[in-house]
């Protein structure tokens, strides 16, 4: 049986003799269904119309694939001397990678900031040896493929390795995490934030959305939550979901003006 993929998020389901008949994640207010309807495909068919990608970016590994797929986001690798953690993921998954991977260290670990970038990540353990997927267990509903790699956690963080923080921030989804490393930015500590913190194309502004393709937006108490439980770390970068969306410094400060630009605008009245 195959596991089918999601061709509009991009998220794996339970294998299945045939296709499901929606896909939730899409279904769901957050995504969306195409006006062409639901597609499928599956990793065998991905593994020969896509290709790896690959980027240095800031002591980080950006990994992607090509041409465009579900909603387009690159995985990144963050190497530490316990081991290395793949923070996100995405639906294509081959030997290149594997080996490329492998010959930095393999795996020890694999965390994803939220449901719209769960993907394959079952595939993505089985071929590093079963190694656990970190997920927030309040967002366990959305698991489309269950199996005994998932590692839902609960409160408002986590510690992964010495100086490696997962940190639920919330945002669009109630267990929305980013991942805190210490060690990035030169020492200076970067936040990777997939897109619960949304780095704008300027590189000085972030945006917070319950929806981004249905321009849904946060509330004022999400963002303030937000705030509270990002208070505690410090961090000069922030590395966003998509390629060339990273602030190289001045992080703190990015977030700080756009929740403030952000929480201004919900709360105008004279705006007509």
């Amino acid at each position: 049986m195959d596991a089918f993929i999601c061709t509009a998020c991009g998220t794996q389901h339970a294998p299945s003799e045939v296709p499901p008949a929606a896909c939730a994640i899409c279904e769901d207010e957050r995504q969306y269904v195409p006006p062409s309807g639901q597609g499928w495909t599956t990793l065998a068919r991905l593994g020969r119309s896509h290709m790896a990608t690959f980027r240095q970016e800031a002591g980080l590994l950006g990994i992607g694939m090509a041409p465009h797929f579900g909603i387009g986001q690159r995985a990144l690798l963050v190497r530490t001397p316990q081991g290395n953690i793949l923070w996100d993921c995405v639906s294509l998954i081959d030997d290149a990678m594997v080996a490329i991977i492998q010959g930095l260290g393999g795996l020890s670990a694999i965390a994803i900031s939220h449901p719209h970038y769960y993907t394959t990540m079952v595939e993505w353990s089985r071929r590093f040896g079963g190694v656990p997927v970190h997920l927030h267990a309040a967002d366990r509903e959305w698991i489309m493929r269950p199996d005994p790699c998932l590692m839902p956690w609960e409160g408002d963080s986590k510690a992964l390795a010495p100086g490696v923080t997962l940190v639920r921030a919330g945002g669009h989804y109630p267990g929305g995490a980013v991942l805190h490393w210490e060690a990035g930015a030169g020492g200076k500590g970067a936040l990777l934030s997939g897109d619960l913190l949304q780095v704008m194309p300027d590189r000085r502004y972030l945006g917070f959305m319950r929806s981004y393709p249905n321009l849904i937006p946060l509330g004022a108490a999400a963002l303030r939550g937000m705030a509270a439980r990002l208070a505690p770390f410090r961090y000069d970068a922030i590395h966003g979901a998509f390629w060339d969306r990273v602030i190289t410094q001045d992080g703190e400060a990015a977030v700080a003006r756009s929740m403030e630009r952000h929480i201004a605008w919900l709360e105008r009245t004279d705006a007509g």
